[in-house]
Order: C-alpha cells, then sequence, then structure tokens
C-alpha cells in the first residue's frame, strides 16, 4: 500500500474511531490488553485475592473475640471487609497507568487512530472484573467461617451491585492519581492514603464504640455509608436502610468529580 493510501486509511479509521461501535472495539481491545497480563502475573492477581481472604481470618479470629457487636461478630465483619475490598488493590492499577506512562506506551497509543480514553476504559474494565472475582472469593470464604446472608437473591444483587459502584468510583480517583503522579515510584506514596481511608470506617467496629469525634468522622466515611448499606441489604447486624441512598450518592458524586478530571488529564499528556 502506498503512502497515500496508509494515511487515508489512517484518517478513515481515525474518523471511525469517534463512532460509538469503533470506540467499543477499541475499548474491548484495550480491556483484551489488561487482562492478557493476568495470564503472564498470576502471582499479582492471586495475592490480590488472597490479601483481603486473610485479613478476614484474622479480625475474625483474632482480632473479632474482642468486638461485641448486636449479632455474631462475623455476621458484621463479612459486609465491613467485602467494602473494604472495594478500596485495596487501587495501586496495582495506578501502577500499571504510570508504567505505562513512563515507557511512553501511553504515548503510542496515543498516536494511532484509536478512541480517546480507550486505554484507561479498558484498565478500568480489568480491574472491574478482577474485583467482581473478589468480592465472590472473599464471599465465598465468608460463608466458610459462618456468614450468611439472609436478605434474598435480589437483595444479595444489590448489595453486590453498591460494592461495585464503590470500588468504581475509587478506581477512576485512582486513575486520576496515577496520571498526576506519573511514575511508579510516587504512587508508593499516594497508596498510603488508602489505609486510614479504608481503616477509618465501620468495616470492624462500629462508631458507637469510639470517641465522638471518631466515631463521626467515621460515619462520614462514604465507605461506612456503603458498609451500612450492604449489611442492611444482607440482613446482617450493623445495617440501616436509611444510608441506602448515601451508599449511592457518595460513589456518584466522586465519579462526577474525578472521572472528567481524570479524562482531562488524560488529554493534556504531552502537551
Amino acid at each position: 500500500m502506498s503512502a497515500v493510501g496508509t494515511t487515508e486509511a489512517g484518517a478513515v479509521r481515525a474518523g471511525a474511531g469517534a463512532s460509538p461501535a469503533y470506540a467499543l472495539s477499541d475499548c474491548l481491545t484495550m480491556t483484551r490488553r489488561e487482562l492478557a497480563h493476568w495470564a503472564r502475573q498470576p502471582v499479582q492477581v492471586l495475592v490480590g485475592l488472597v490479601f483481603p481472604v486473610m485479613l478476614l481470618l484474622m479480625f475474625g479470629y483474632l482480632v473479632g473475640g474482642g468486638r461485641t457487636v448486636d449479632g455474631d461478630y462475623v455476621d458484621y465483619l463479612v459486609p465491613g471487609m467485602l467494602t473494604l475490598t472495594m478500596v485495596f488493590g487501587l495501586e496495582g492499577t495506578m501502577t500499571a497507568v504510570t508504567r505505562d506512562l513512563e515507557k511512553g506506551v501511553i504515548d503510542r497509543f496515543r498516536s494511532m487512530p484509536m478512541a480517546d480514553g480507550a486505554v484507561l476504559v479498558g484498565r478500568a474494565a480489568a480491574d472491574m472484573l478482577q474485583s467482581a472475582v473478589g468480592l465472590l472469593v472473599l464471599a465465598g470464604v465468608g460463608y466458610a467461617i459462618g456468614w450468611r446472608a439472609t436478605g434474598g437473591p435480589a437483595s444479595f444483587l444489590g448489595a453486590l451491585g453498591l460494592l461495585l459502584l464503590l470500588r468504581f468510583a475509587m478506581l477512576w480517583i485512582g486513575i486520576f492519581l496515577a496520571l498526576v503522579a506519573g511514575r511508579p515510584e510516587l504512587v508508593q506514596a499516594v497508596q498510603i492514603l488508602v489505609w486510614p481511608v479504608g481503616f477509618l470506617s465501620n468495616a470492624f467496629a462500629s462508631p458507637d464504640s469510639m470517641p465522638g469525634w471518631l466515631g463521626t468522622a467515621v460515619e462520614w466515611n462514604p465507605m461506612s455509608a456503603t458498609a451500612t448499606a450492604v449489611r442492611d441489604l444482607f440482613g446482617n447486624p450493623g445495617g440501616e436502610p436509611g444510608h441506602l441512598t448515601a451508599a449511592v450518592v457518595w460513589p456518584l458524586a466522586l465519579l462526577l468529580l474525578f472521572f472528567p478530571l481524570a479524562v482531562r488529564r488524560f488529554g493534556r499528556l504531552g502537551k
């Protein structure tokens, strides 16, 4: 093919990339690229699945004996751990984004006739798939140690939906911070903030058992709203119906803020 023909084909592909069909095709291609990394890095995927299980067993059997809640502590703990899992593991996505930036991979993709943001959407889609698998694994372990969801199938699926919505919001926060950081080593500093946010919630203990000022801070944590709402949907101790709205509004508000920021930051790369 002549140089003119190649240029014309690229121009046609670039123009088509703006259509929904080609944009979806580009996003699926980038998702498959990310999933292919799983096969080459199985240990990293396995660690991401095992780490929350270790925390669940540790708090359930070692620390849980000293906790008092209305009802069985395992029934209180498992929904909290499912919520906490939606925050953990963000550093994997953040590191992948910064590594692609550092190696110039994203610049090469941006120079190709493909939909803007397909790289980010592919990374997000792969992360959401892994998060869904992680939820099912952790729920299975919870069931094995005595946790039961008594709210019915529809409520169970609704709770999983709330958890994945929280993950999706946290994911775009992580992607934006990764684009700002730009280098993998800076992600280490950012991910330290995940631990205070995660543990400053009602995942492990009720705010009523905490000092007043700390309990107030915990109740304002978006994670606490999700944990309380899913406990209610699961029919577990610590659930309150009034938190369902907050469990939806908080992640949507975070998405409305950080998704445009991430897309804008991505669009400005190289400028």
